[in-house]
């Protein structure tokens, strides 16, 4: 299933299915072999396996490959730098992908309460409820309680 709660066509190719082996993921990140091994071991860019244990390569995984090459050649950042900010962006995405989901649940409650109010509003008898209009004035209003004479 999706995210929308429909089924998904288990044949349909999306950017996360893992189609490319690792020798079209090398050539398509332009990187060697060996190197998205070592990332693979470094825990930078996990493809999935196949049940004989090969490595599958996604469109995003491919992207990611690319991300940790620009950051390495052109930043100049270290390989545990680059899988800190890797971590750190994919909890970046988790947390926005949770405010998105309460912020939903949030819209639902407070159209629920309006409901749940306007139907409380139409229900009020407007003959009993006595209407009475508040004046403004400047006026002050000293209160001081008797004093009991039980003596």
């Amino acid at each position: 299933m999706d995210t929308s709660g429909r089924r998904r066509n288990p044949y349909e190719l999306t950017e996360e299915t893992p189609v490319y082996v690792i020798s079209v993921a090398a050539q398509l990140s332009g990187l060697h072999p060996q190197t998205l091994r070592q990332y693979d071991r470094l825990g930078l860019v996990s493809p999935d396996r196949t049940a004989g244990r090969g490595r599958r390569y996604s469109a995003r995984d491919i992207e990611l490959l690319r991300q940790v090459q620009a950051l390495s050649q052109d930043e100049g950042i270290n390989l545990a730098g680059i899988k800190r900010i890797i971590e750190l962006e994919n909890q970046v995405a988790a947390l926005q992908s949770r405010v998105a989901e309460l912020q939903s649940a949030l819209d639902g409650a407070a159209a629920a309460m309006r409901q749940r109010e306007a139907a409380v509003h139409a229900s009020y008898r407007r003959d009993l409820v006595p209407y009475q209009e508040v004046q403004q004035t400047s006026a002050l209003v000293v209160w001081r309680p008797r004093r009991q004479q039980n003596d």
